[in-house]
Order: structure tokens, then C-alpha cells, then sequence
């Protein structure tokens, strides 16, 4: 009787958590395989066909890292990222902060802000193209007429715009994220804590580093470490606005996998590319979250 009480207490929540881990295995698991794989491997489309894709070791590794484009690429990917990153969180704690004040609508307001994030990709590439476009866009329009820039700046097709325009769209998209995620870090610090450090006389700054940035923290770990990792691999955006151009301004190792893989069909190093990228996001959350974990135990 206990022998099969115990069976029953271990076989039940396997039993529950199957479905979930042959999903994460199928549709997670083995992508990622067969993309380590495909990495060590002259992939190409014929060999769909085929089914001959003979072994060419770190060929393909040595081949992306040795293209003219790659350097280009990786401080464009450095660049992308940590503009971004910055831009959405600063922006998106401000928000958080002014959001925890009681005021009218403020529900409201809060609710609106994410729609940008819910927003599709392509469809706020097409807005923001449209937006930003040379000749007939709104934002030169605006600043024609009110006499800033009557020459009309290429916004996307400058080589020293481009990539700055598409981190301030990527940034106008990750705000919503930043600031509901830090709003509901903010929401579980106790009022009373605030309450017994102003009766100490202590300022807002003081209040902000002593109390809030300090509860905050393990929230702010998770936006900074998902929000890295997905910026890295940010793809529909930039194609959508700039396609990697002009002369490679907007070029990345996303989307250099993207022209790789399903322009020149080049599925061996665009696999290259891509596991290049998973081992930064990797090396980013472990250096990150361990350097992090060494501040707070000292």
C-alpha cells in the first residue's frame, strides 16, 4: 500500500509536467540541436533535396568571423543592444515611479502605455518607416515646419541616422515591458518602509537608493537579462525599416543570420551566426547574474 502510494505520489506530477516538457524538448530542444549541428555542417538548400550535408568542422565558423561584414555586425549587434537597454529601462522605471502616484486616469494611462508592446512587429516597422521617411514623413514635416530641419534628414537611408533611429523605435517598443514589469516590483515594497524613513527625515533620493533600488533589484535582474537576450536577437524590426542598410549601417548578427539562412541560403553559416549569438546571450545572463549575486552577498 505505501509502495503504490508513493508510485502514485511520483507518477502524478510526472504525468503533468510530460505534455509540458515533450513540448519544450520538440519545439525548443531539438531546434536547438539541429542548429548546433547545421553549424559544423555545409548546409545548403539542395541539400533539402538531397539530404547530403557534408561536415566542414568550424569551416563555417571561420568563414563568418573572417567576412568583412562580421566586425560591422557585432558592434552594431553591441551597439543595437546596449542603446536599447539603456534607453528602455531609464524611460521605463521613470514611468514606473510616476505611475505608483495616485492621479486621475493614471489606470488608464497605464493600460494605453502597452500598446506599443502589443502592437505587431512588422506593423510598427511600417508605422515608423512611414514616420521617419525622408520626403514625405511625418517627423520631417513637423520639424519643417516648425523651422528645425528644413533639409529633411535621411532618418534611414543616412549611414550615420540609420542605427540610431532604429534603436529609438526598439526603444519606443521595450518601454511597455520595462515599466509594467518594474511597476509590479515597485507595487511589493511596503509603504511603511518609506513612511518610517521620511519620519527620519530622509529625501527622496536617499528614499530611492536606500529603499527602492534595493528591493528592487532582483526585479530589475530579470529585465535587464530578458531584455538583453531578446534585443540581441531582434529581427523583424530592423528588416522591416532598414533591411540592414543602408551600406550595412543597421546590420547585425540576427539579421546577417536572416540574409544568410533565407536570402543566400547559406543554412551552415547562418546556423554559425546564430550559435555565435546564443553563446553571447549565455556568457551576458551567466557573467551578469554572478557578478550581480557577488554584490549582494558582500
Amino acid at each position: 500500500m505505501k509502495h503504490h502510494q508513493l508510485g502514485r505520489r511520483v507518477l502524478v506530477p510526472l504525468a503533468f509536467l510530460a505534455p509540458a516538457g515533450i513540448y519544450i524538448l520538440a519545439f525548443y530542444g531539438f531546434p536547438i540541436v539541429r542548429n548546433l549541428v547545421m553549424g559544423f555542417q555545409k548546409y545548403t538548400a539542395s541539400s533539402f533535396y538531397t539530404g547530403e550535408a557534408p561536415w566542414a568542422g568550424w569551416e563555417n565558423y571561420r568563414a563568418a568571423i573572417e567576412s568583412p561584414i562580421f566586425g560591422k555586425a557585432l558592434l552594431n549587434t553591441f551597439l543595437f543592444t546596449a542603446g536599447s537597454i539603456v534607453g528602455q529601462f531609464v524611460i521605463g522605471l521613470l514611468l514606473a515611479l510616476y505611475f505608483t502616484k495616485k492621479f486621475p486616469f493614471s489606470n488608464t494611462l497605464r493600460s494605453l502605455l502597452l500598446l506599443p508592446w502589443l502592437i505587431p512587429m512588422i506593423v510598427s516597422a511600417a508605422i515608423w518607416r512611414w514616420i521617419l521617411d525622408k520626403d514625405s514623413g511625418v517627423l520631417n514635416n513637423v520639424l519643417d515646419a516648425v523651422g528645425i530641419a528644413s533639409s529633411h534628414p535621411g532618418w534611414l537611408t543616412s549611414t550615420s541616422l540609420a542605427l540610431v533611429s532604429v534603436i529609438i523605435v526598439n526603444i519606443w517598443i521595450g518601454i511597455p515591458f520595462n515599466t509594467i514589469i518594474l511597476y509590479g516590483g515597485l507595487q511589493d515594497i511596503p509603504d511603511e518602509l518609506y513612511e518610517a524613513a521620511s519620519i527620519d527625515g530622509a529625501s527622496r533620493v536617499k528614499l530611492f537608493w536606500n529603499i527602492t533600488w534595493p528591493l528592487l533589484r532582483p526585479v530589475v535582474n530579470v529585465v535587464l537579462v530578458l531584455g538583453v537576450v531578446y534585443t540581441l536577437k531582434v529581427l523583424d524590426i530592423i528588416l522591416g525599416l532598414t533591411d540592414g542598410g543602408p551600406a550595412n549601417a543597421t546590420q547585425t548578427l540576427a539579421t546577417q543570420t536572416y540574409h544568410l539562412s533565407f536570402v543566400q541560403f547559406d543554412f551552415g553559416q547562418g546556423a554559425a551566426f546564430s550559435n555565435m549569438l546564443i553563446a553571447i546571450s549565455l556568457i551576458f545572463a551567466i557573467v551578469y547574474l554572478r557578478a550581480n549575486r557577488r554584490a549582494i552577498d558582500e
